[in-house]
């Protein structure tokens, strides 16, 4: 991600640990974007759409998103169906980044909008070095400007 257009990555990820080792791996992979991080799919949403804490947010566009399937109060599928139908930020790329491998749920995700589906290794060290290629992904995706 160029200099140009620097884009906030939103994690959107309930488990702590998790997200503590796809921020720390994504810097390995030398990604230097901002990156938020919320715990359940409802933070995602208001973050998104600027509303509850994030009222009077100016946090940075374009955005990348990274989300997990199953989340508290609002799941994934219902965070990205929100997005994908809404003119103002279905642009926005989403990575599913999650443990669950069943071929139904890749296929819902794909049909919800997702532009990539990626399901994280059980293993710490598989889990990282996922994370890492994530991050080398990160390193040459394109985002539209404006969304």
């Amino acid at each position: 991600m160029s200099d140009t257009q620097p884009v906030t990555i939103l994690l959107v990820e309930d488990d702590p640990g998790h997200a503590r080792l796809i921020e720390k791996n994504l810097r390995r992979a030398n990604i230097t974007n901002t990156i938020k991080w919320v715990e359940d799919g409802q933070k995602a949403i208001d973050y998104l759409f600027k509303n509850g804490e994030y009222a009077n947010s100016e946090h940075g566009n374009p955005l990348l998103v990274l989300l997990d399937l199953n989340l508290p109060v609002l799941d994934g599928y219902q965070v990205l169906a929100r997005m994908k139908n809404d003119a103002h930020i279905k642009r926005i790329p989403v990575i599913m980044l999650t443990t669950t491998d069943d071929n139904q749920e890749i296929t819902r995700c794909y049909d919800l909008g997702c532009n990539v589906y990626i399901t994280k290794p059980v293993h710490y060290h598989q889990f990282s070095d996922a994370i890492r290629k994530i991050g080398l992904f990160l390193s040459v995706v394109r985002i539209p400007n404006g969304v």
